[in-house]
């Protein structure tokens, strides 16, 4: 929480698929749509076998010019009928639970028929994956995968089985290389640091690994493609950087208060804000 300088982007040996491009070249690409088959096979263990997959539109409008729009990061569906929504989430955002149900909901309501030819509710099955860099829920580490359905509460028996939402919490990932022990924990593994690897690590030796690292290398990229990346990575950069600044004037704000209203020490201070005991010095030096 320490005053910082702004982050810049690092231009690393492979894209980051964190950015928006990234996550698009790697997941929203017809030729290579067997990564997103795999990324899904491997990521329902069995409960799901996906053979192929067709891409949907993103955007979905209301009924009128007064609903609210939802824009997919991935929409797609499944040889089975199914449908998968893929959001990547980089800030911890307020409501987020209630954007991924509306986002659920409008897939939902657009799936429906309409008018009077029948009066059938019969859906197929609707999925949302969510990839985060956040904790959904504040203070709680060491869970980084949620799997959720809609269950009886008495019974812990599925009430519906048609509808499920899966996420991932990378900040909350901290298996290294040896404790990788499924394919999933590869694919965490390889969403969070891929960026910052020099080369391809001996582990990650699955054929879709492979393919993952074949098309992300920056300096193939053409021209065009390098230049889209490098914006939408100054935009991740640029993102976090703003929240980064909100969070630092928060937490100085919540010292300057403890220093103000309390008798704790300056290390008592410091350990409440998550924070060090010079930054406390420090706000305390600015209220003289």
């Amino acid at each position: 929480m320490e005053n910082q300088q702004p982050k810049q982007p690092r231009i690393g040996k492979f894209i980051d698929p964190l950015t928006d491009w990234g996550f698009r070249r790697l997941f929203g690409q017809e030729p290579n749509k067997e990564i997103l088959v795999e990324f899904l096979n491997d990521l329902f263990q069995g409960e799901k076998h996906i053979i192929d997959l067709t891409y949907a539109p993103n955007e979905y409008d209301g009924d009128d010019v007064t609903d609210k729009r939802v824009i997919f990061d991935l929409h797609c569906r499944g040889d089975n009928g199914e449908y998968f929504i893929v959001e990547m989430q980089r800030i911890r955002q307020d409501h987020f639970k209630d954007r991924a149900l509306f986002y659920v909901s409008r897939l939902i309501q657009r799936l429906l028929r309409k008018g009077r030819e029948t009066n059938s509710y019969k859906l197929p099955e609707v999925y949302l994956i969510g990839i985060l860099e956040f904790s959904m829920d504040a203070g709680e580490q060491g869970r980084y995968f949620h799997n959720i359905a809609l269950m009886d509460k008495h019974t812990c028996k599925p009430f519906y089985n048609k509808l499920g939402f899966k996420f991932l919490e990378l900040i909350n990932f901290v298996k290294e290389e040896d404790g990788l022990l499924t394919d999933m924990d590869k694919w965490m593994y390889l969403l969070k640091h891929m960026s910052t690897l020099d080369k391809v690590p001996t582990f990650l030796d699955k054929r879709v690994f492979q393919l993952i690292f074949k098309i992300s290398e920056v300096a193939k990229l053409k021209k065009e493609e390098r230049m889209a990346y490098e914006a939408s990575l100054k935009a991740k950069w640029d993102t976090q950087n703003a929240f980064d600044s909100v969070r630092r004037e928060t937490t100085a704000q919540i010292v300057k208060n403890l220093l103000l209203n309390t008798n704790f020490s300056v290390e008592k201070i410091a350990s409440l804000a998550a924070v060090s005991a010079d930054f406390v010095l420090k706000v305390k030096s600015e209220l003289k």
